[in-house]
C-alpha cells in the first residue's frame, strides 16, 4: 500500500466486457461533474459477475486474511491471477478501494500475464467510507459500507453512469444546501449488505417514483432489470427486496436518502443505518 496526495476524478470507465478494455487494462477516468461536489460522486460501471462471489472465487475476498493486514495483495492473491477470475478479482477490488480510501491514499500492487509482461496496477481512493482498511483491518462497519457502496456501483449494462452516493454515515451525509442535491435530484433506490461474511448478502430497494429515469440512464440494479413480458431480471447476487418505503426509513427531511433499512427483509425486523442511497440527474 502506498499513500500518495493526488487529484482523484470520478468513476472507471473501463470494463472487461469484449472489446471494451483489456484484461489489466487501468482504464479510464471520467471528468468531475462540473458543479457537484466530487468527494460524493461516483461514476459506476461495475461487471455485476465481478460482484459474484463464485465467479470472484472466495480467496479474493478471505476475510481472515483482511482482517489481519488489511488491504494487501498478499492478502488478495486472486487480483495477480493472469486469467478470468484474476480479472474479476481486479475490478472488484478495484471498485472497492474507489469506495473504501479517502482521495490522499492509493492500492498499488504488480502482476504477471500469462505472456510474462508486467503489469503495475493504482487503484485511488475516493470515497472513504472505511479509510482505516489502509493500514489495518476492515471492521464490520467497514464490511458492511464498503459492500453497500460497491453494490450500488453495479451496473447491468457495464456502462459508466455518474451517479451521487449518500449514507447516513459520513463521508456520505450530504448538506441540504448542496449543489449536489440539486444536480441528482431523483432517488432511485438504496444498498446496504455484506459481501464479505461468512454468508454474504447484499439488498437493493427502488423509489418507485423514479423507476423510468432509473432505466432511461440505464440503471437497472435497484428496480430490476425488466426483459419481455414484464419479467424482471436481478443483478447478479444484488437481491431485490421491492419498494424502498416498503422496507427502509422515509427519506429524510431535505430528500437526500434514506436513514435505515430492514437488514434482511423478510427474516428479520432487524434495521441497519448502514445503507448507501443513489441519485440519479
Amino acid at each position: 500500500m502506498s499513500l500518495k496526495r493526488t487529484f482523484i476524478v470520478l468513476g472507471w470507465a473501463g470494463v472487461l466486457s469484449g472489446c471494451a478494455a483489456e484484461v489489466g487494462d487501468t482504464g479510464a477516468w471520467d471528468e468531475p461533474v462540473e458543479g457537484s461536489q466530487g468527494a460524493l460522486l461516483g461514476g459506476n460501471a461495475l461487471n455485476l459477475n465481478a460482484l459474484n462471489l463464485n465467479a470472484l472465487n472466495l480467496n479474493a475476498l478471505n476475510l481472515n486474511a483482511l482482517n489481519l493486514n488489511g488491504l494487501s495483495a498478499q492478502n488478495l492473491a486472486t487480483i495477480k491471477d493472469p486469467g478470468p477470475n484474476g480479472a474479476l478479482a481486479r475490478e472488484f477490488v478495484r471498485y472497492a478501494t474507489n469506495c473504501a480510501l479517502s482521495s490522499t491514499a492509493s492500492f498499488d500492487f504488480s502482476w504477471t500475464d500469462s505472456s510474462g509482461n508486467v503489469h503495475d496496477e493504482s487503484y485511488p481512493g475516493l470515497l472513504g467510507v472505511a479509510p482505516t482498511w489502509a493500514s489495518g483491518p476492515l471492521d464490520e462497519l467497514g464490511q458492511r459500507m464498503v459492500s453497500s457502496c460497491v453494490a450500488a456501483r453495479v451496473n447491468y449494462y457495464q456502462v459508466p453512469v455518474v451517479i451521487s452516493a449518500r449514507s447516513l454515515r459520513t463521508p456520505l451525509k450530504t448538506l441540504s444546501s448542496s449543489q449536489e442535491l440539486i444536480d441528482y435530484p431523483d432517488v432511485e433506490g438504496a444498498f446496504w449488505g455484506n459481501l464479505f461474511a461468512a454468508q454474504p448478502y447484499v439488498n437493493a430497494c427502488y423509489n418507485s417514483a423514479t423507476v423510468n429515469n432509473s432505466r432511461a440512464y440505464q440503471r437497472d440494479c435497484a428496480a430490476g432489470h425488466l426483459i419481455s413480458g414484464g419479467q424482471i431480471v436481478e443483478c447478479g447476487v444484488i437481491r431485490i427486496v421491492g419498494p424502498c418505503d416498503r422496507v427502509c426509513q422515509s427519506l429524510n427531511g431535505a430528500g437526500q436518502y434514506y436513514p435505515s433499512c430492514v437488514d434482511r427483509p423478510g427474516q428479520s425486523t432487524v434495521t441497519t443505518k448502514d445503507v448507501v442511497t443513489t441519485a440519479l440527474p
